[in-house]
């Protein structure tokens, strides 16, 4: 049977579905967005006892535009339904924090109340207790990634399924499914592979010379020097063991990897995630907040709340969001609004805003289009899509 993943590569565009959050009465929102996922068709995929991955993001400490487990519990009870064995997963972080190691990331994950008593179906950290179980994933087409280096709970996974909070982001201008996926799966040391072009850095000052770091590396590239530790750039090989072996947050990445090489790496290691298995994407442009969920403070959001998005393709899902924020009011109370009247100063007159994209505005150094363009290239999905409302 051709699935339809599997149409995608030959299709001139994709479709992509879309619920607003007005209701009906009788409806609520977590019927409308089951009704968008039956609609656009995740019946089709065959769940019958499969274990299926459900990735998304807890948030950060301190952040509050997170998506709500209300969210999560219905894809739950969907798969189940389907015949399916969820469960929730995300990996572990690159940056020091609450997510760095998969004991904090799960408390974390149960305060923000993502547990199995909230969302019906349990939740694990993909690359494992201290972000190095990895899967490494040969990625064919890429220009930069020979083998993606995956958590190993993602890959075991039958079904895949991408749960995303549409917002800004820093550094690839806005975080959606192609975003979750590909830096969300990647394992420490894969984060790091696309985030750094460099091996990672020691703060001499914090290092206290424990030597735990020497005892994580695989290659061999750290001594110790007057009781602090030392990294040797030529034989590191990135894999990231030593951040999260670091007892004092001392090792860092240099997050310093140029911005459209960034965006590749990311699309390719979305290609590493979802060929070869059935997979299905729902993004929620809620909360869009300029700055993406890692981020302890969220801010104010940029533009009014949207709705609902599901299809199978996340690079037409990705752009049908990207495009539905960009036509949307902007908030007069936020940095978008703060970073136009600035853009208005600079250039003596008032901007059209249907001529600007607000991504671009809020962090001017990136490119989302060219996640999309890569994206597109790999084959991963469409550029084009056809927007269907539910």
């Amino acid at each position: 049977m051709t699935t339809p993943n599997a149409l995608i590569a030959k299709a001139a565009s994709s479709l992509v579905y879309y619920s607003s959050l007005r209701l009906k009465t009788g409806e609520t929102l977590l019927s409308k967005l089951k009704k968008l996922m039956q609609t656009a068709g995740i019946e089709s995929i065959d769940f019958d006892k499969k274990f299926t991955a459900i990735k998304l993001h807890f948030g950060e400490q301190g952040n509050l535009a997170y998506l709500r487990p209300d969210y999560a519990k219905v894809v739950v009870d969907v798969v189940k339904e389907l015949g399916g064995r969820p469960f929730l997963v995300d990996c572990n972080t690159l940056y020091p924090g609450r997510r760095k190691n998969a004991l904090e990331h799960l408390d974390l994950a149960y305060e923000h109340g993502f547990s199995p008593f909230s969302t019906g179906c349990h939740v694990l950290i993909g690359d494992g207790l201290d972000g190095n179980d990895e899967v490494l994933v040969p990625v064919e087409g890429a220009e930069y990634i020979k083998e993606a280096k995956i958590g190993r709970a993602v890959m075991d996974a039958d079904v895949f399924i991408s749960l995303s909070h549409f917002k800004g982001h820093i550094e690839t201008g806005f975080g959606g499914a192609i975003k979750n996926i590909g830096m969300g799966c990647g394992s420490r040391g894969g984060k790091m592979e696309m985030h750094s072009a460099t091996e990672p850095k020691i703060r001499q000052e914090t290092c206290i010379g424990c030597g735990k770091c020497v005892r994580y590396c695989a290659s061999d590239a750290i001594g110790l020097s007057a009781r602090t530790a030392f990294i040797d750039p030529v034989a590191c090989v990135g894999c990231g063991h030593c951040i999260g072996a670091c007892p004092t947050d001392s090792i860092h990445s240099t997050f310093d990897e140029k911005g459209d090489i960034l965006d590749a790496k990311m699309a390719e290691y979305t290609k590493a995630v979802l060929t070869g298995r059935p997979h299905f994407h729902i993004s929620l442009v809620i909360d869009v907040s300029p700055y993406c969920d890692c981020w302890q403070g969220n801010d104010a959001p940029i533009v009014p709340d949207v709705g609902f998005f599901a299809s199978f393709d996340p690079v037409a899902l990705d752009l049908a969001c990207a495009d539905a924020v960009n036509a949307q009011p902007v908030n007069s109370n936020s940095m978008l609004a703060d970073k136009l009247a600035q853009l208005d100063a600079e250039q003596g007159h008032a901007h059209d805003c249907a001529s600007l994209d607000y991504f671009q505005v809020v962090t001017p150094s990136s490119n989302w289009r060219a996640t999309i363009d890569h994206a597109a290239k790999l084959g991963i999905g469409n550029a084009a899509y056809e927007l269907i409302e539910v």
